[in-house]
């Protein structure tokens, strides 16, 4: 008899366009499961960010059939596929076995769903649905993985799971602050153990990075870093990181405009209580790109001496001044520190302002080219800034006459 659960998980899946593709060209394949994140979300009522697949058969052979394969991972038996627009990660059903705590897993396979289901992380992402041939319909799980999903827990599948993968001490976190699921208890103390025995010092800082940079990725990168605090994860990371304001972090992504980094705001105030000399040399061993890392860096250094500097601006001319050209990042986090008010009209309003001259305009009117132009271009700015220049013609004026006083001084 079908399985009640897995019809209904079907015909929810049916209803995704992503989905299309792999039901159509995979549907007489047995052997192939829709795997991890994709079966709990649906299961919870939700809809999957990603469509992930694992394969009992010869994983070249069923990737051919759904798409053309753009990527390779051969050590670890898995592949992208690109089909009707659309990318889809597929990966051979296998086992792994850690030759050391914080390796890399060596990879056996193939192997069954079953035995592939029993290397994850958590119970919940424990759990496959088969979609083609005769396995379609048929749901596998290990032992209590969807109790867990009803009780909202997050439990390890074994005692070593830390010790083989600390990254997962990082998932845990995020994974509790995105299904707002808590901890299962011995789980909670294996969290304990891993950490008071120094598990994250046997993973290269770039792997640490990488989950990090996801935590900050999330919808609500808040939460993510307030329950790698509650686990105690952020400051085996290094002393002193971690978000210890989260109101203060609320305030700065609530002044962040949509064209800036969520993500950057809040790791800027993480590595605010790491020493200063260490920060960029923390965040290079997390290898985080240097784009990304110069952005936290200064609105973690630059924010509190940016503060008073706009706190004390009164006229929108002196707000522009004391922001100058920094990001809009620094520019929440000093607002959120102690400018609101003055951080709030810098980003949704002054940065956009724009002259309707430019330094051709003052060639031609008889400026000389030089430092000249500059001056008198950022003259009429703090003119029209201030409401004492709105056309052309007046921020003209303005522009010549601090060139002039410039020229006669």
């Amino acid at each position: 008899m079908p399985d009640p659960t897995a019809e209904a998980l079907l015909a929810r899946l049916e209803e995704l366009p992503a989905a299309e593709p792999l039901l159509r060209r995979l549907r007489d394949v047995a052997g192939v499961y829709l795997v991890g994140g994709a079966v709990r979300d649906l299961l919870l009522g939700g809809v999957p960010a990603d469509l992930d697949l694992a394969v009992e058969d010869e994983l070249g052979a069923v990737a051919r059939l759904l798409g053309d394969v753009v990527r390779e991972h051969g050590r670890f038996l898995t592949c992208t596929v690109l089909a009707d627009g659309l990318r889809y990660d597929i990966a051979q059903a296998r086992a792994e076995r850690y030759e050391r705590p914080g390796a890399l897993p060596t990879v056996i396979g193939p192997a069954t769903i079953e035995a592939d289901l029993e290397r994850r992380d958590f119970t919940v992402n424990a759990i496959a649905l088969g979609i083609g041939g005769a396995d379609r319909g048929r749901l596998v799980e290990v032992a209590g993985a969807r109790d867990d999903l009803r009780r909202r827990l997050l439990r390890v599948l074994h005692e070593g799971s830390f010790v083989d993968d600390p990254t997962r001490l990082l998932r845990l976190a995020r994974y509790g602050a995105r299904l707002g699921f808590s901890v299962e208890p011995a789980t909670g103390l294996l969290v304990a153990d891993a950490l008071a025995t120094g598990a994250l010092r046997t993973v290269s800082g770039e792997r640490i990075g990488a989950e990090l940079r996801l935590s900050a990725a999330e919808r609500d990168p808040i939460a993510a870093f307030t329950v790698l605090a509650a686990l105690g994860v952020d400051e085996a990371i290094a002393p002193g990181f971690g978000l210890a304001q989260p109101a203060l972090a609320a305030r700065a992504l609530e002044l962040l405009p949509p064209d800036g980094d969520p993500g950057a705001v809040v790791l800027a105030l993480a590595v605010r209580g790491v020493e200063l000399a260490a920060r960029r040399r923390l965040l290079d061993e997390l290898a985080f790109p240097a784009e990304s890392r110069d952005r936290i860096l200064a609105a973690a250094e630059g924010a509190g001496r940016l503060a008073p500097m706009m706190a004390r601006a009164d006229r929108p001319s002196e707000i522009a001044a004391a922001v100058g050209g920094r990001p809009v990042e620094l520019v929440a986090v000093a607002g959120a520190i102690g400018a609101e008010r003055q951080a709030a009209r810098w980003l949704e309003d002054l940065r956009h302002v724009k002259l309707a001259i430019d330094g051709d305009d003052l060639l031609r009117a008889g400026v000389p080219a030089g430092p000249r132009i500059g001056a008198a271009l950022a003259a009429a700015l703090a003119a029209r800034l201030d409401g004492l220049a709105g056309d052309r013609r007046a921020q003209l004026a303005v522009a010549l006459r601090a060139a002039g006083a410039r020229a006669g001084g």
